[in-house]
Protein backbone atom coordinates (compact mmCIF):
# COMPACT_ATOMS: atom_id res chain seq x y z
CA UNK A 1 0.00 0.00 0.00
CA UNK A 2 2.78 2.39 1.00
CA UNK A 3 4.65 1.55 -2.18
CA UNK A 4 1.61 2.36 -4.33
CA UNK A 5 1.17 5.74 -2.61
CA UNK A 6 4.81 6.61 -3.18
CA UNK A 7 4.48 5.65 -6.83
CA UNK A 8 1.35 7.79 -7.22
CA UNK A 9 3.06 10.82 -5.70
CA UNK A 10 6.08 10.30 -7.93
CA UNK A 11 3.82 10.06 -10.97
CA UNK A 12 2.07 13.34 -10.13
CA UNK A 13 5.40 15.09 -9.58
CA UNK A 14 6.77 13.76 -12.83
CA UNK A 15 3.63 14.83 -14.68
CA UNK A 16 4.02 18.36 -13.31
CA UNK A 17 7.64 18.55 -14.41
CA UNK A 18 6.76 17.36 -17.91
CA UNK A 19 3.63 19.41 -18.47
CA UNK A 20 4.50 22.49 -16.38
CA UNK A 21 2.18 24.44 -14.05
CA UNK A 22 -1.56 24.53 -14.79
CA UNK A 23 -2.74 27.26 -17.20
CA UNK A 24 -3.94 30.59 -15.78
CA UNK A 25 -7.55 29.64 -16.56
CA UNK A 26 -7.20 26.62 -14.25
CA UNK A 27 -5.94 28.68 -11.29
CA UNK A 28 -8.50 29.72 -8.72
CA UNK A 29 -8.50 33.55 -8.82
CA UNK A 30 -7.52 35.39 -5.66
CA UNK A 31 -8.92 38.76 -6.81
CA UNK A 32 -11.77 39.91 -9.03
CA UNK A 33 -11.67 43.00 -11.24
CA UNK A 34 -15.28 43.75 -12.11
CA UNK A 35 -15.35 46.53 -14.68
CA UNK A 36 -18.52 48.51 -15.37
CA UNK A 37 -19.04 50.23 -18.73
CA UNK A 38 -21.72 51.44 -21.12
CA UNK A 39 -19.59 50.12 -23.99
CA UNK A 40 -21.78 47.98 -26.28
CA UNK A 41 -20.81 44.38 -26.95
CA UNK A 42 -19.16 43.85 -30.33
CA UNK A 43 -17.78 47.39 -30.54
CA UNK A 44 -14.07 48.28 -30.92
CA UNK A 45 -14.06 49.40 -27.28
CA UNK A 46 -15.38 46.02 -26.20
CA UNK A 47 -12.61 44.33 -28.17
CA UNK A 48 -10.03 46.57 -26.51
CA UNK A 49 -11.40 45.69 -23.07
CA UNK A 50 -11.29 41.98 -23.92
CA UNK A 51 -7.62 42.41 -24.80
CA UNK A 52 -7.09 44.13 -21.46
CA UNK A 53 -8.85 41.23 -19.73
CA UNK A 54 -6.57 38.73 -21.47
CA UNK A 55 -3.46 40.72 -20.56
CA UNK A 56 -4.35 41.02 -16.87
CA UNK A 57 -5.38 37.41 -16.45
CA UNK A 58 -2.33 36.04 -18.27
CA UNK A 59 0.22 38.33 -16.64
CA UNK A 60 -1.10 37.57 -13.15
CA UNK A 61 -1.17 33.85 -13.86
CA UNK A 62 -4.91 33.72 -13.31
CA UNK A 63 -4.72 35.29 -9.84
CA UNK A 64 -6.93 38.14 -11.08
CA UNK A 65 -10.26 37.37 -12.75
CA UNK A 66 -11.58 40.20 -14.95
CA UNK A 67 -15.35 40.44 -15.33
CA UNK A 68 -16.47 42.86 -18.05
CA UNK A 69 -19.97 44.24 -17.50
CA UNK A 70 -20.73 45.65 -20.96
CA UNK A 71 -23.77 47.69 -21.97
CA UNK A 72 -24.43 49.61 -18.76
CA UNK A 73 -26.80 52.57 -18.76
CA UNK A 74 -25.29 55.35 -16.64
CA UNK A 75 -21.62 56.29 -16.72
CA UNK A 76 -21.90 58.61 -13.76
CA UNK A 77 -23.28 55.82 -11.58
CA UNK A 78 -20.63 53.32 -12.75
CA UNK A 79 -17.83 55.82 -12.15
CA UNK A 80 -19.18 56.65 -8.69
CA UNK A 81 -19.37 52.97 -7.73
CA UNK A 82 -15.75 52.54 -8.78
CA UNK A 83 -14.76 55.57 -6.74
CA UNK A 84 -16.53 54.12 -3.70
CA UNK A 85 -15.03 50.65 -4.24
CA UNK A 86 -18.21 48.65 -4.93
CA UNK A 87 -16.81 48.07 -8.42
CA UNK A 88 -13.13 47.56 -9.05
CA UNK A 89 -12.95 49.29 -12.43
CA UNK A 90 -14.64 51.70 -14.83
CA UNK A 91 -14.23 51.95 -18.59
CA UNK A 92 -15.98 54.81 -20.32
CA UNK A 93 -15.72 58.29 -21.73
CA UNK A 94 -13.80 61.09 -20.08
CA UNK A 95 -17.07 63.02 -20.28
CA UNK A 96 -18.80 60.37 -18.20
CA UNK A 97 -15.98 60.35 -15.68
CA UNK A 98 -15.98 64.16 -15.52
CA UNK A 99 -19.23 64.12 -13.54
CA UNK A 100 -17.15 63.06 -10.52
CA UNK A 101 -13.68 64.18 -11.66
CA UNK A 102 -14.53 67.68 -12.82
CA UNK A 103 -11.01 68.72 -13.83
CA UNK A 104 -10.90 66.35 -16.83
CA UNK A 105 -13.76 68.30 -18.43
CA UNK A 106 -11.10 70.46 -20.08
CA UNK A 107 -10.05 67.55 -22.31
CA UNK A 108 -13.46 67.52 -24.02
CA UNK A 109 -13.98 71.27 -24.27
CA UNK A 110 -14.70 72.44 -27.84
CA UNK A 111 -11.84 72.58 -30.33
CA UNK A 112 -9.08 71.89 -27.84
CA UNK A 113 -7.92 69.40 -30.48
CA UNK A 114 -8.34 69.77 -34.23
CA UNK A 115 -6.94 66.37 -35.22
CA UNK A 116 -6.48 62.93 -33.69
CA UNK A 117 -2.73 63.43 -34.02
CA UNK A 118 -2.97 66.46 -31.74
CA UNK A 119 -5.08 64.50 -29.26
CA UNK A 120 -2.58 61.63 -29.18
CA UNK A 121 0.33 64.02 -28.73
CA UNK A 122 -1.25 65.76 -25.77
CA UNK A 123 -2.81 62.78 -24.00
CA UNK A 124 0.40 60.75 -24.22
CA UNK A 125 2.58 63.63 -23.05
CA UNK A 126 4.36 62.66 -19.79
CA UNK A 127 3.42 65.87 -17.98
CA UNK A 128 -0.25 65.61 -19.00
CA UNK A 129 -0.34 61.96 -17.90
CA UNK A 130 1.30 62.87 -14.61
CA UNK A 131 -1.37 65.45 -13.90
CA UNK A 132 -4.23 63.16 -14.95
CA UNK A 133 -2.94 60.46 -12.58
CA UNK A 134 -2.67 62.95 -9.72
CA UNK A 135 -6.17 64.32 -10.34
CA UNK A 136 -7.62 60.81 -10.40
CA UNK A 137 -5.77 59.75 -7.26
CA UNK A 138 -7.36 62.58 -5.30
CA UNK A 139 -10.73 61.13 -6.32
CA UNK A 140 -9.70 57.62 -5.21
CA UNK A 141 -9.11 56.36 -8.75
CA UNK A 142 -6.06 54.89 -10.51
CA UNK A 143 -5.31 55.51 -14.19
CA UNK A 144 -4.93 52.40 -16.38
CA UNK A 145 -5.04 53.43 -20.04
CA UNK A 146 -6.69 55.61 -22.68
CA UNK A 147 -9.36 54.44 -25.07
CA UNK A 148 -11.20 56.39 -27.72
CA UNK A 149 -14.68 57.45 -28.76
CA UNK A 150 -13.38 60.01 -31.26
CA UNK A 151 -14.59 63.36 -32.56
CA UNK A 152 -18.18 64.23 -31.76
CA UNK A 153 -20.45 65.96 -34.29
CA UNK A 154 -24.06 67.20 -34.38
CA UNK A 155 -26.98 64.96 -35.39
CA UNK A 156 -30.27 66.85 -35.74
CA UNK A 157 -33.75 66.99 -37.28
CA UNK A 158 -32.93 70.08 -39.30
CA UNK A 159 -29.89 70.81 -41.50
CA UNK A 160 -27.15 72.75 -39.69
CA UNK A 161 -24.78 74.96 -41.66
CA UNK A 162 -24.04 77.85 -39.28
CA UNK A 163 -24.19 78.34 -35.51
CA UNK A 164 -27.32 80.43 -36.00
CA UNK A 165 -29.11 77.31 -37.28
CA UNK A 166 -28.71 75.77 -33.82
CA UNK A 167 -30.37 78.53 -31.83
CA UNK A 168 -33.09 77.16 -29.60
CA UNK A 169 -32.71 73.54 -30.70
CA UNK A 170 -32.98 71.11 -27.80
CA UNK A 171 -29.98 68.81 -27.90
CA UNK A 172 -29.31 65.82 -25.72
CA UNK A 173 -26.16 66.64 -23.78
CA UNK A 174 -23.86 64.37 -21.85
CA UNK A 175 -23.79 65.17 -18.14
CA UNK A 176 -20.52 67.08 -18.42
CA UNK A 177 -19.76 70.75 -17.84
CA UNK A 178 -17.71 71.00 -21.04
CA UNK A 179 -20.61 69.78 -23.20
CA UNK A 180 -23.27 71.90 -21.54
CA UNK A 181 -21.18 75.07 -21.79
CA UNK A 182 -20.32 74.38 -25.43
CA UNK A 183 -24.01 74.12 -26.34
CA UNK A 184 -24.84 77.32 -24.48
CA UNK A 185 -22.04 79.22 -26.24
CA UNK A 186 -23.40 78.24 -29.61
CA UNK A 187 -26.99 79.16 -28.77
CA UNK A 188 -28.50 75.68 -28.49
CA UNK A 189 -30.50 74.37 -25.53
CA UNK A 190 -28.76 71.44 -23.82
CA UNK A 191 -30.83 68.81 -22.01
CA UNK A 192 -28.71 66.43 -19.91
CA UNK A 193 -29.88 62.85 -20.44
CA UNK A 194 -28.12 59.60 -19.63
CA UNK A 195 -27.38 56.91 -22.22
CA UNK A 196 -30.33 54.71 -21.27
CA UNK A 197 -32.95 57.42 -21.85
CA UNK A 198 -31.53 59.13 -24.93
CA UNK A 199 -33.26 56.98 -27.55
CA UNK A 200 -36.70 57.48 -26.00
CA UNK A 201 -36.07 61.22 -25.68
CA UNK A 202 -35.28 61.40 -29.40
CA UNK A 203 -38.31 59.35 -30.42
CA UNK A 204 -40.73 61.34 -28.28
CA UNK A 205 -39.37 64.76 -29.24
CA UNK A 206 -37.99 65.68 -25.83
CA UNK A 207 -34.86 66.58 -27.79
CA UNK A 208 -34.32 67.25 -31.49
CA UNK A 209 -30.74 66.10 -31.78
CA UNK A 210 -27.58 64.97 -30.06
CA UNK A 211 -23.86 65.14 -30.50
CA UNK A 212 -21.68 62.07 -30.61
CA UNK A 213 -19.41 60.09 -32.88
CA UNK A 214 -20.74 58.13 -35.86
CA UNK A 215 -19.46 55.02 -34.10
CA UNK A 216 -21.42 55.62 -30.91
CA UNK A 217 -24.53 56.72 -32.81
CA UNK A 218 -24.48 53.45 -34.76
CA UNK A 219 -23.50 51.21 -31.83
CA UNK A 220 -26.37 52.51 -29.67
CA UNK A 221 -28.78 52.85 -32.66
CA UNK A 222 -29.41 56.49 -31.69
CA UNK A 223 -29.30 57.35 -35.38
CA UNK A 224 -32.71 55.66 -35.65
CA UNK A 225 -34.19 58.07 -33.12
CA UNK A 226 -34.62 60.72 -35.83
CA UNK A 227 -37.34 60.22 -38.46
CA UNK A 228 -36.30 59.07 -41.94
CA UNK A 229 -36.90 62.50 -43.49
CA UNK A 230 -35.22 64.40 -40.63
CA UNK A 231 -31.78 62.84 -40.53
CA UNK A 232 -28.98 65.38 -40.68
CA UNK A 233 -25.36 65.29 -39.58
CA UNK A 234 -22.81 68.09 -39.77
CA UNK A 235 -19.23 66.95 -39.23
CA UNK A 236 -18.42 69.74 -36.82
CA UNK A 237 -15.92 67.53 -34.97
CA UNK A 238 -16.10 70.02 -32.15
CA UNK A 239 -15.11 67.76 -29.25
CA UNK A 240 -12.56 64.98 -29.15
CA UNK A 241 -13.66 62.39 -26.60
CA UNK A 242 -11.07 60.06 -25.15
CA UNK A 243 -12.07 56.83 -23.51
CA UNK A 244 -10.45 55.97 -20.21
CA UNK A 245 -10.03 52.93 -17.95
CA UNK A 246 -9.55 53.45 -14.23
CA UNK A 247 -9.33 51.21 -11.16
CA UNK A 248 -10.82 51.79 -7.75
CA UNK A 249 -7.97 52.99 -5.51
CA UNK A 250 -9.70 51.45 -2.51
CA UNK A 251 -9.45 48.03 -4.20
CA UNK A 252 -6.08 48.66 -5.83
CA UNK A 253 -4.43 49.44 -2.49
CA UNK A 254 -5.38 45.99 -1.16
CA UNK A 255 -3.43 44.20 -3.92
CA UNK A 256 0.11 42.84 -3.59
CA UNK A 257 2.85 44.84 -5.28
CA UNK A 258 3.38 42.35 -8.14
CA UNK A 259 -0.27 42.54 -9.20
CA UNK A 260 -0.31 46.33 -8.89
CA UNK A 261 2.70 46.37 -11.21
CA UNK A 262 0.79 44.35 -13.82
CA UNK A 263 -2.26 46.64 -13.63
CA UNK A 264 -0.11 49.74 -14.00
CA UNK A 265 1.99 48.24 -16.78
CA UNK A 266 -0.64 47.84 -19.49
CA UNK A 267 1.29 47.85 -22.79
CA UNK A 268 1.04 51.11 -24.72
CA UNK A 269 0.22 49.23 -27.91
CA UNK A 270 -3.15 48.33 -26.37
CA UNK A 271 -3.96 52.04 -26.44
CA UNK A 272 -2.72 52.52 -29.99
CA UNK A 273 -4.53 49.39 -31.16
CA UNK A 274 -7.80 50.64 -29.68
CA UNK A 275 -7.43 54.01 -31.35
CA UNK A 276 -6.70 52.41 -34.71
CA UNK A 277 -9.78 50.18 -34.54
CA UNK A 278 -12.07 53.15 -33.95
CA UNK A 279 -10.47 55.39 -36.58
CA UNK A 280 -10.46 52.93 -39.44
CA UNK A 281 -14.20 52.37 -39.02
CA UNK A 282 -15.32 55.97 -39.46
CA UNK A 283 -15.39 56.13 -43.31
CA UNK A 284 -17.46 52.94 -43.41
CA UNK A 285 -19.83 54.24 -40.75
CA UNK A 286 -20.42 57.50 -42.63
CA UNK A 287 -21.29 55.54 -45.76
CA UNK A 288 -23.74 53.47 -43.72
CA UNK A 289 -25.37 56.61 -42.31
CA UNK A 290 -25.92 57.86 -45.87
CA UNK A 291 -27.54 54.51 -46.68
CA UNK A 292 -29.85 55.04 -43.73
CA UNK A 293 -30.98 58.38 -45.09
CA UNK A 294 -28.61 60.85 -43.46
CA UNK A 295 -27.70 64.10 -45.20
CA UNK A 296 -24.08 64.54 -44.15
CA UNK A 297 -22.47 67.94 -44.47
CA UNK A 298 -18.69 68.25 -44.26
CA UNK A 299 -18.14 71.97 -43.54
CA UNK A 300 -15.48 73.97 -45.32
CA UNK A 301 -12.72 75.57 -43.21
CA UNK A 302 -14.55 78.89 -43.45
CA UNK A 303 -17.83 77.35 -42.27
CA UNK A 304 -16.09 75.52 -39.44
CA UNK A 305 -14.36 78.70 -38.31
CA UNK A 306 -17.75 80.24 -37.49
CA UNK A 307 -18.37 77.46 -34.99
CA UNK A 308 -14.88 77.85 -33.54
CA UNK A 309 -15.38 81.59 -33.16
CA UNK A 310 -18.63 81.05 -31.25
CA UNK A 311 -17.00 78.60 -28.86
CA UNK A 312 -13.71 80.42 -28.47
CA UNK A 313 -12.89 80.86 -24.81
CA UNK A 314 -15.10 77.97 -23.66
CA UNK A 315 -12.13 75.74 -22.73
CA UNK A 316 -10.69 78.46 -20.50
CA UNK A 317 -14.11 79.17 -18.98
CA UNK A 318 -14.61 75.46 -18.25
CA UNK A 319 -11.12 75.23 -16.74
CA UNK A 320 -11.84 78.16 -14.46
CA UNK A 321 -15.15 76.61 -13.42
CA UNK A 322 -13.61 73.25 -12.46
CA UNK A 323 -10.75 74.74 -10.46
CA UNK A 324 -6.97 75.24 -10.37
CA UNK A 325 -6.09 71.63 -11.26
CA UNK A 326 -8.27 71.90 -14.37
CA UNK A 327 -6.61 75.16 -15.34
CA UNK A 328 -3.19 73.59 -14.88
CA UNK A 329 -4.20 70.55 -16.97
CA UNK A 330 -5.44 72.72 -19.83
CA UNK A 331 -2.22 74.72 -19.70
CA UNK A 332 -0.18 71.50 -19.93
CA UNK A 333 -2.26 70.29 -22.88
CA UNK A 334 -1.63 73.59 -24.69
CA UNK A 335 2.08 73.32 -23.89
CA UNK A 336 2.23 69.74 -25.22
CA UNK A 337 0.59 70.82 -28.47
CA UNK A 338 3.09 73.66 -28.84
CA UNK A 339 6.11 71.35 -28.62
Amino acid sequence: MRKSIVCAVAFVALSFLVSGPPPASAVEPEYVLEMGTVVPAGSPWAMQLKRLKKYVEEETGGRVKVKLRLGGSNERSLARRTQMGSKQGFAGSVGGLSSIVREVNVLEAPYVFDTVQQADKALDDPEVLKQVRAILEKQKLVFALWGENGFRSYFSRRPIRTPDDMKGIRYRSQEAVAHVEAYKAIGASPVTIDVANTMTSLQTGVVDGFDNTPLFAMATTWYQGLDDDERNLILSKHSYQPGIVVYSKKWFDTLPADIQKVLLGVPYDLTTWGREQVRKMEPVLLKNLVRYGYDIHDPSPAELQKFKDKEKGVPEAVAKQVGPAGQKLLKSVRAALAK
